[in-house]
Order: structure tokens, then C-alpha cells, then sequence
């Protein structure tokens, strides 16, 4: 199957994100960015299970039989979660109790075992590979703006703590936006980002208008200019 690149990394990123237009994996969403830095964190651990367990379907597309492939699915994305689960405890420690129990329940996400189903087990392994780190990177991409935002509003900071979760080379992200800040609680609780999560929604599917509507102003222009070269 031939695949256009440049439009799955379209979908993955904006128009078919798992969040975004699937409205999928809300309780991780929502339980684990009371701050940019976890957000991010939670990202890169999907992101790096959607690129292997992809990548592992694909791989075995055509001895997987039809009839048993949902169980196989979730027995590859349980393994995949597992070493990540491991790794993670390892050598990020810090963010690993951070996150706690959210990094086992990604054999969970719906999304995954979405794209499990619907793209790796019909596509060769290059191609899985792309649609699983875009898809990843779509998702990081809503967990850090979110966190971001509930971090900005309850502490006045960002990225706090991204050297002692992430490691060292993370500590450049630390930033301390308003000093002094007593901030809002709210928005440091799961209530807090349903409601940012409403807006960040919100905003999207207006830009997404405007987006719409100005790509039709531009092809009425190009119709009517053609129109008076004629």
C-alpha cells in the first residue's frame, strides 16, 4: 500500500490526534499534567510504544491470523509497555513514581490498539513506524501544551522540575514565569484540566475554522480571477 507521508503526519499531528479528534486517553491526560515536565515525560513513553508496538505488528502482519489478532495485539502492546514500564523505573526514577500507575495502564489506550488495528497490521514496517511517532508526537504534543498551561496558571512556572524527572540535559526547560505567584489551585486538580482542556479544545476547532475559511476565500479569489482572464 502506497502512503503519503506528509498527509498521515498530518493526521497524526492535527487532524486525526488522538485527543484532538479521537478523544481518546483522557484519564492519563488529565491525571498526569499538573505540569509541563510530566506531560512530557508521559508523552515520550508513548510515543515510544506506539513505535514498537506498531513496528512489532507489522512485523508479524502476515502470521498473526485474523481470528486471534485482537488478543496478539494486546499480548505485543503489554510486552512493549512492560519494557518501557521496566526502563523507566531504571533510569528515570523520578518521573517513574511521578507518573505511577499511568505508565502500566498505557496497554489501556484505546489509540494504540487503534492504530494496531487499523494501520500496522495493513501497512510494511517503515510506514507503521511513521504513522505510530506521529501519532506519538501528536499526543505529546496535547499533553505538553496542556500541562503547560495548567503549570502557567497554578505556579507560575514551566517545566518545573525537568532536570531532576527528565535528567540534566532537560534542565535548560526550567523556567519561573512569575515570581512570587500565589496562583490557582483549581487548575493544579483534575477539575482544573478539564477545563483548560475544554478551552485548548475549543481553540482548536476555531482555528480550524478560520483555517477553513480562509483556504475558501483564497479559492473563490483564484475562480473569480480566472474567470476575468477568460
Amino acid at each position: 500500500m502506497n502512503m503519503n507521508y506528509k498527509e498521515n503526519a498530518r493526521e497524526g499531528l492535527w487532524t486525526n490526534n488522538i485527543v484532538f479528534a479521537q478523544l481518546l486517553a483522557l484519564c492519563p491526560l488529565l491525571a498526569v499534567t499538573g505540569t509541563a515536565t510530566n506531560g512530557l515525560g508521559m508523552g515520550i513513553a508513548t510515543i515510544v510504544v506506539l513505535v514498537l508496538s506498531n513496528a512489532t505488528v507489522s512485523l508479524f502482519r502476515n502470521v498473526i491470523t485474523p481470528e486471534v489478532r485482537i488478543p496478539d495485539f494486546v499480548l505485543i502492546i503489554a510486552t512493549v509497555v512492560t519494557m518501557v514500564d521496566m526502563v523507566m523505573n531504571a533510569w528515570m526514577h523520578e518521573l517513574y513514581k511521578v507518573l505511577g500507575l499511568f505508565i502500566p495502564l498505557i496497554v489501556t489506550n484505546c489509540a494504540i490498539l487503534g492504530r494496531a488495528e487499523a494501520f500496522a497490521s495493513k501497512n510494511a514496517i517503515a510506514p507503521s513506524i511513521f504513522d505510530g511517532l506521529m501519532m506519538g508526537l501528536g499526543f505529546t504534543f496535547v499533553l505538553v501544551v496542556l500541562g503547560a498551561s495548567r503549570e502557567v496558571l497554578s505556579n507560575g512556572t514551566l517545566f518545573a522540575n525537568a532536570s531532576l524527572l527528565l535528567g540534566n540535559g532537560f534542565s535548560f526547560l526550567e523556567t519561573t514565569l512569575i515570581k512570587d505567584y500565589r496562583g490557582f489551585l483549581l487548575f493544579a486538580l483534575p477539575s482544573g484540566g478539564f477545563i483548560a482542556l475544554g478551552f485548548i479544545l475549543a481553540g482548536k476547532r476555531m482555528l480550524d475554522k478560520w483555517l477553513q475559511t480562509r483556504s475558501a476565500a483564497k479559492v473563490f479569489v483564484g475562480d473569480l480571477s480566472t474567470a476575468k482572464s477568460k
